[in-house]
């Protein structure tokens, strides 16, 4: 099995918890190159990982012809900037989520790839995992008939004010940070089409951030889903539940949580609960991602998803007074 030699951009915490640990347990991914413009977290980085090259700025790593691709785990703010250079320098990319900050942006950076032939996948690691595949099988299953309503929830306790979710200037805030989880969720749920009317509510904070946001996403086929998200609870809180005409089915899975899962199938038959015994989804997502370097596999979370995602986002931004700001 060939090396795919990986460049990390950026040293952010989500690639030291989740995806450099993943990387590392994925037997043909190398771990290359890391590049930051905090020379001290560089080093750190090489020692802890192994990588052979550091880097202190994003500039230099653009010219190293050993890489086949680029994990980019910067800011959002920085997202289409960096997967267009990427990009024109030849290297597979796959970028954290959300991939771009309007569906404008990310048609620009699929549409650079494209031009480049290289792969571009957005990180929705949740989406690789075997107990989110199973739901969805059991709903095309019609386990609880025609699905016409979904309701997603994700809210987590406030950052640092010093935290890059916290600042405007980079694009931060709920919908961005949390609620792209809602929205994608929603969108593998219902299938291929997308809402008629999407609208949201939120409450910003005076660094002009969205710490809140309630929205709904209606169908003119009658399919209804509402969502929640923000930085603003006590602690942590998932919850997922897909309602249809004959049952309803709770998924008790965290966003990217792996290990034992479960989820209920309520329907006339009584309650039923499911165990998947769940893979890393980090790992399941950066298997796929060499597959498709390796052997031309089309990537899972598919650039047309990312968009129809991203017009969604739009509309949520649009309407809660996000872009107004």
């Amino acid at each position: 099995m060939e090396q795919i030699k990986w460049g990390v951009l950026g040293t952010a915490n989500i690639a030291r918890k989740e995806l450099l640990p993943a990387m590392l347990e994925v037997d043909n991914c190398e771990l290359y190159a890391i590049a930051g413009r905090n020379a001290e977290k560089v080093t750190q980085f090489v020692e802890e990982f192994g990588f052979q090259v550091g880097y202190n700025t994003y500039e230099e790593m653009l010219d190293n012809e050993e890489l086949d691709a680029i994990y980019i785990p910067l800011p959002n703010s920085m997202h289409c900037e960096w997967v267009k250079k990427f990009a024109r320098a030849g290297k597979h990319i796959l970028c954290e989520k959300p991939m771009g900050l309007t569906e404008t942006e990310v048609l620009e950076m699929v549409e650079v790839c494209r031009e480049n032939d290289v792969i571009l996948m957005e990180s929705f690691a949740y989406l690789h995992s075997s107990a989110i595949k199973e739901v969805k099988a059991k709903l095309e299953s019609g386990i609880i008939g025609e699905v016409n309503f979904i309701e997603s929830n994700f809210l987590t306790e406030r950052p640092k004010d010093e935290n890059v979710r916290m600042k405007r200037a980079l694009a931060g805030g709920g919908i961005y940070d949390l609620g792209c989880y809602c929205t994608s969720f929603i969108l593998t749920m219902f299938g291929e089409d997308e809402p008629d009317v999407v609208s949201g509510t939120a409450h910003f904070t005076e660094g002009n951030i969205d710490d809140l946001l309630t929205g709904y996403m209606w169908y003119n086929d009658g399919r209804r889903a509402i969502l929640s998200c923000g930085m603003c609870s006590a602690q942590r809180f998932d919850t997922l539940n897909i309602y249809g005409t004959a049952g309803k089915i709770q998924v008790n899975v965290p966003f990217n949580s792996c290990g034992e899962l479960s989820y209920v199938v309520s329907n006339d038959k009584g309650d039923e609960t499911f165990i998947v015994e769940t893979e890393n989804n980090y790992i399941e997502e950066i298997i796929q991602m060499n597959k498709c370097i390796e052997n031309g596999e089309e990537a899972y979370v598919s650039n047309e998803f990312s968009l129809k995602n991203a017009r969604v986002l739009d509309k949520l931004l649009n309407t809660c007074g996000y872009n107004k700001k």
